[in-house]
């Protein structure tokens, strides 16, 4: 016999669900942007009651939340806000394994759909689920992270762990992952269903080549050891895949021997095409460098000045009258890790690498840091931008890849005409190469053997009307890519987002077909990650 507390328990459910589908179903009254309505569950031909009372009767480990979806209806881009009808909390792999079966054997009807969430560093709402369940992979207490030494070390971790974390762990055997992402505050499995890109990725490739060996629980809810040598296929397809063809649960990591310490230069340039060539020089040479990113600067005000407080200036008196105001400028940033007792020998290699740049005189700025401290780097400006109420405003980024014999056209116009300053965030600009890259993957690059990631990472203004508002933003994203479309560039999307499927198929040009045939094999229903909008529940996969 039913308590009067439990109905009261099942009746404030149901309400909440009721209330979440009337919202789904309104005129997306809840969202900063407009939304696919392709995307909104259909629930007609099973209540909302039976719904939620199957999902309570599943035997997990973890739980499924109910009461605090708005916790999961946001992320890093902050334009997007859809409520799910629930969030489950993991503690194994087989409770998230359990939740997918679950919605499959259900079939096309509901459209419940299924979103793994890390960090929720996502830019277009791609880590939420309109009406569905939300798995917060942070939960997940299996498997524990492992360290394994020896000729070949690597290090197992579960998909919800974070980077900083598997830094602070595999330091203590003197090991650390070969290559990186600028900000460490990222899921394993968000970045490996990206690529994870940064300043190492000229030498080691991004995350997604340094993986032996990943577990995953895909759109049926089998779980699946997957290597280059066992399920190739789904190795390499949940790999920049995008989160279409399974979850990434545990994922074996290359680990290298970690240097104590970090030798950090920037030195800047005001002529476009000499910062390009000395950075396309750095990364086909045998340079000492293990990091090299680049950025522009327009306009900015006191730039050396907010520079000392991390750099000196080799030449301090020259370096003080420098002036950026009202100038374009290329920032080339290069670190070499080593440890303290071979400073000797890493200063000589990096002077003799630097005496062959063509950057402005007086403008060497250096610092020694940990390499905790170089990884980590970003996180500073976090705290800052949290102190002053600045970190959970919209993140309207645009990540794009730009073939070599095309990056001067695309600065003529994109850094010379469309854009004014750098005051609502940093443009990073640097190239890679493509033979680091492997392209049995997921993720697609421009064909060309380097190419150069363009990211503006710009922050709007909540409210704002002006040139730091969040339109005035967008519009100027969409001037660029619609240059890069008129211009026949053969630029391609990093962290993609496109509105319809031909977008997409745009994208991945002649590797649709593959991609296509993956999801019907491994995610036959659509069910995972809604919010990447290539795959639509209910429709036919072509």
């Amino acid at each position: 016999m039913f308590s009067c507390k439990s109905l009261r328990q099942s009746a404030a459910v149901l309400l909440k669900v009721f209330l979440i589908l009337l919202l789904n179903l309104a005129d997306h009254n809840i969202n900063h942007c407009s939304y696919l309505p392709q995307a909104i569950p259909d629930f007609t031909n099973l209540s909302s009651l039976d719904l939620v009372s199957s999902l309570k009767k599943l035997n997990l480990n973890g739980r499924l939340d109910f009461e605090n979806t708005h916790r999961v209806a946001n992320d890093f881009g902050n334009r997007y806000h859809f409520l799910p009808m629930a969030i489950l909390l993991p503690k194994s792999v087989s409770d998230i394994s359990t939740i997918v079966k679950h919605v499959f054997n259900m079939g096309h009807n509901p459209k419940l759909t299924i979103t793994a969430r890390g960090h929720g560093h996502s830019l277009q709402g791609q880590s939420q689920s309109h009406g569905g369940i939300v798995i917060n992979m942070e939960s997940l207490e299996e498997p524990k992270m492992h360290v394994h030494t020896g000729e070949q070390p690597y290090v197992d971790v579960s998909g919800g762990e974070l980077w900083i974390n598997i830094l602070h762990e595999t330091l203590k055997q003197g090991l650390t992952p070969k290559s990186w992402t600028d900000y460490l505050y990222l899921t394993v499995g968000g970045t490996l269903s990206n690529a994870g890109i940064s300043g190492q990725a000229f030498r080691h490739g991004p995350q997604i080549n340094n993986v032996h060996q990943l577990e995953v629980v895909t759109g049926k809810g089998d779980i699946v050891n997957c290597s280059a040598k066992q399920n190739a296929d789904l190795f390499y397809g949940v790999l920049g895949g995008l989160g279409q063809f399974g979850i990434i649960t545990r994922a074996r990591i290359s680990l290298e021997p970690a240097s104590k310490t970090v030798k950090w230069i920037r030195v800047l340039y005001s002529d476009f095409n000499l910062f390009t060539k000395d950075q396309e020089q750095l990364i086909s040479s045998d340079n000492p460098f293990d990091y090299i990113e680049g950025f522009v600067i327009i306009n900015r005000t006191g730039l050396i000045n907010n520079w000392r407080s991390t750099f000196s200036p080799r030449e301090p008196l020259q370096a003080s009258q420098f002036r950026s105001e009202g100038k374009t400028l290329y920032c080339l940033e290069m670190a070499k890790y080593f440890n303290p007792e071979d400073a000797s020998i890493t200063n000589e290699e990096t002077e003799h690498i630097l005496s062959k740049l063509n950057y402005i005189s007086h403008t060497l700025f250096q610092s020694e840091v940990s390499y905790m401290d170089f990884l980590n780097r970003v996180h500073l400006s976090e705290i800052k931008l949290r102190e002053k109420g600045l970190w959970d405003v919209p993140h309207p980024w645009l990540n794009l890849l730009i073939p070599k014999s095309k990056i001067h056209t695309f600065a003529e116009e994109v850094i010379g005409h469309i854009l004014t300053d750098t005051s609502n965030g940093p443009i990073l600009i640097y190239p890679v190469n493509q033979s680091r890259w492997n392209h049995k993957t997921s993720m697609v690059t421009p064909s060309e053997d380097v190419f150069y990631l363009v990211a503006f990472l710009t922050s709007a203004m909540p409210s704002s009307s002006g040139s730091d508002g969040l339109e005035s933003i967008l519009a100027k994203n969409n001037r660029i890519l619609n240059f890069c479309k008129i211009s026949k560039l053969g630029a391609k999307q990093y962290l993609p987002h496109y509105d319809s499927q031909d977008g997409w198929r745009a994208h991945f040009g002649p590797q649709w077909n593959v991609f296509a045939r993956r999801k019907l094999a491994y995610d036959p229903l659509s069910i995972l990650t809604p919010g990447q909008r290539i795959f639509p529940k209910g429709r036919a996969i072509s």
